[in-house]
């Protein structure tokens, strides 16, 4: 007994030391930034019978800007957009999803967008989930959101999802899930959100301007180490929104296939592809020795 007597000093001590002073506050954690420019783009193709539907379910008190590029329509869309007081750029000829998309990343940028997202202006997706996503980039989060159509099978399907497309979209997410160490829960979503460090890094100007670009897109915001998440967003099928025919999708799918593949070339160092070569300056040297090494490696030329 006298041996823990002993040590009673000693725990007190301890015990004093580690007492909350009450007279002094505690720090405060430092807030996490909210403040920057909310831009939202849509890339726009004969879109004047839906355009108006989605913007009246945009939560505006989220938007600071909403910037359409009209990819050579022929209806009246352009027309609607300028009413509504939208920023309106016009392709005279169409350059396709992922010439429209690049477009509207570009504008983005210039002009000082901190988030950015991407929605189609068919009413196909549901807007009022916009600033959802973008909480979650604000909170540091994501920093890349999907919205996923495919919350459970009953649902797509009720929502009018064709059976051969659900399919097709459940089997190519489960492959691209695996090859890119991902776990979303639709891949093919035209609900998109980003930071704006993601469209500075991510070369998405050498991307194809067809459908494949959006498969790129992710590809390459995993190889940058990007955070991808997503959230339950629901979709409306109906024949004003924008779908592509079955040969469409088979290519589509055929690409994105391609794209896994050479997003695993990169990774393996077996053939570089300037697709996953970073944007920023101090990156562009060690992509393009990579890329030399690789070709002299193929080719047996020696190194100088």
């Amino acid at each position: 007994m006298a041996q823990f007597q002993n040590l009673e000093p000693l725990l007190a001590e301890i015990e004093q030391s580690y007492t909350p002073q009450t007279d002094t506050p505690p720090t405060p954690a430092e807030p996490v930034p909210t403040t920057g420019k909310t831009v939202v783009v849509m890339p726009a193709y004969n879109a004047a019978s839906t355009l108006l539907k989605t913007l009246a379910d945009l939560p505006q008190d989220v938007v600071d800007e909403i910037i359409l590029v009209d990819d050579g329509s022929t209806d009246a869309t352009v027309d609607l957009a300028l009413r509504e007081g939208l920023t309106v750029i016009r392709h005279k000829e169409n350059r396709g999803y992922g010439g429209n998309q690049k477009t509207c990343y570009q504008y983005a940028l210039e002009h000082g967008a901190e988030y950015i997202v991407m929605l189609h202006p068919d009413y196909q997706y549901d807007s009022r989930v916009v600033g959802l996503a973008v909480e979650l980039l604000k909170l540091d989060i994501c920093d890349v959101v999907m919205g996923s159509r495919i919350r459970t099978r009953k649902e797509a399907l009720a929502g009018g999802m064709p059976a051969w497309k659900y399919l097709a979209n459940r089997m190519l997410t489960i492959t691209e899930n695996i090859a890119l160490g991902q776990n979303l829960g639709d891949f093919h979503s035209g609900f998109r959100a980003y930071r704006r460090e993601v469209l500075e890094t991510i070369p998405f100007e050498r991307n194809s301007n067809d459908f494949v670009f959006d498969s790129q897109f992710l590809a390459q915001a995993v190889h940058f180490q990007f955070r991808v998440g997503d959230i339950p967003v629901p979709v409306r099928y109906f024949p004003e929104a924008s779908s592509i025919n079955f040969r469409r999708c088979v290519k589509y799918g055929i690409c994105t296939l391609a794209v896994l593949a050479r997003f695993w070339a990169q990774r393996l160092r077996i053939r570089p592809s300037k697709i996953f070569f970073s944007k920023r300056t101090d990156s562009d040297t060690e992509n393009r020795e990579e890329l030399q090494q690789a070709s002299q490696k193929k080719t047996g030329t020696p190194e100088n």
